[in-house]
């Protein structure tokens, strides 16, 4: 009998105990839980690299080039709206009159090109496939739009140049003109005299006031008054099918810039050389030569000119970009074939603006990497803290020899790739 209530007693207090933990477990106790942390974005090899330390050339050479940042943006996902679209509107994808004023993108970059830069330091960004120009703030990487159909009827537009007054000029390609928008965004004129075709690559020279295109289709450049927004002259011989090679001719021409004399800077495409001219238009010299390795070009597009006059050129077959003396003597390069920070794929655009960065646009990651110039005279500073360094270094009572310090060997910052000319 005992047995038996005890037998009793221990299957009452399993039986309690159950009711206890399912009730522990039941929904009324739920908000007693503690919630469940999200899981944590799984780490990537970018996150393991220090970009502060991403430098051209390697130490111990003085660095030339440092990379910064890049830049892109996501397809904006809208909030959803209280008033619904149509079942036609939403299956044709269309976006409606909110989406269409709202100051946020509606695309991601897609094939970026033409760069320009204002006197703001925002960074201006053309992309012919969304049809809109991006313009990114450096600092905060806030983003305005310049939109087709809102702002502006686009094309298909490629180049990009800004003056000294902040009026933008932009190439399209598929309307054969130029458009002009005055520093609040609003077109206040367009260019088309003298039967443009492919209107690419721009620069402009506020000194002389002079606007140079470059027409890949007409084998082309040409040159307009940057205030009048009529024709000056021509440069090139139109109607040979990209068959022209001599000196002061073009075979597609993509990109100019102009350097601190005036001096015009064509990337000859096909040729697979830069041609030099002065502010007359009379050709000055020429370099390049079609390869596959740092030093010859396969496909230049983007031409850019730093502080110190050295030549930038961007090859879109490489996937790097080049530095040459203004006579072309080569300097150094960086990037390669990649999607890694300073590396590229399909690169196109090329832009160095007033503060020494460097600009650039690739066409298959829809982005543009942003990077830092150092001039010759911040190259020799660095050597000079770093030979003072190595003094400090060296054991008290050292004695120093004229015939040891001529017989020491060279510094690696003296090759012409590390040098500063």
């Amino acid at each position: 009998m005992s047995t038996r209530r005890t037998t009793i007693r221990v299957v009452a207090a399993l039986t309690g105990l159950l009711w206890l933990l399912s009730a522990a477990t039941s929904p009324v106790y739920a908000d007693k839980k503690k919630k469940a942390q999200p899981a944590l974005p799984s780490k990537t090899i970018l996150d393991s690299i220090d970009f502060s330390k991403l430098v051209w050339p390697n130490p111990p050479a003085p660095t030339r080039v440092k990379y910064l940042n890049y830049f892109c943006c996501d397809k904006y996902v809208p909030e959803a709206e209280k008033k619904k679209s149509s079942w036609m509107d939403r299956m044709a994808g269309a976006e409606t009159q909110a989406q269409r004023f709202d100051s946020k993108p509606l695309f991601a970059l897609w094939t970026p090109y033409g760069l320009a830069v204002d006197s703001k330091g925002s960074i201006y960004i053309a992309d012919g496939k969304v049809g809109a120009i991006f313009v990114f703030n450096t600092e905060t990487r806030d983003l305005q739009m310049i939109k087709n159909g809102v702002n502006a009827h686009f094309g298909d537009i490629i180049g990009l140049a800004i003056d000294d007054s902040d009026r933008l000029f932009v190439s399209d390609t598929k309307f054969h003109h130029i458009l002009v928008f005055g520093k609040d965004h609003k077109v206040e004129g367009s260019i088309s005299e003298g039967g443009l075709l492919d209107p690419g690559g721009m620069a402009i020279d506020n000194e002389n006031r002079f606007l140079y295109v470059a027409d890949a289709a007409l084998d082309q450049v040409f040159v307009y008054d940057a205030d009048k927004l009529t024709l000056i002259r021509k440069m090139g011989t139109a109607g040979k099918k990209h068959t022209l090679t001599e000196p002061g001719q073009f075979s597609v021409p993509t990109n100019v810039a102009v350097d601190a004399d005036g001096n015009l800077y064509v990337t000859d495409m096909y040729n697979n050389r830069v041609e030099v001219f002065d502010a007359d238009g009379n050709f000055i010299r020429q370099w390049g030569k079609s390869g596959d390795r740092p030093g010859t070009f396969s496909r230049p597009k983007g031409i850019a000119i730093d502080v110190d006059g050295h030549v930038w050129v961007a090859d879109a077959v490489q996937d790097i970009l080049q530095c040459y003396t203004a006579d072309g003597h080569f300097l150094m390069w960086l990037g390669g074939h990649g999607l890694f920070p300073g590396q590229f794929r399909a690169l196109a655009g090329l832009y160095i603006d007033k503060n020494n960065r460097i600009f650039t646009s690739e066409q298959y990651p829809g982005r543009v990497q942003m990077f830092r110039y150092f001039t010759d005279d911040e190259a020799r500073a660095q050597i000079k803290q770093r030979q003072a360094e190595m003094e400090q270094k060296k054991p008290a009572g050292t004695a120093k020899t004229g015939a040891a310090d001529s017989a020491a060997p060279t510094s690696p910052a003296s090759s012409a790739a590390q040098q500063p000319q």
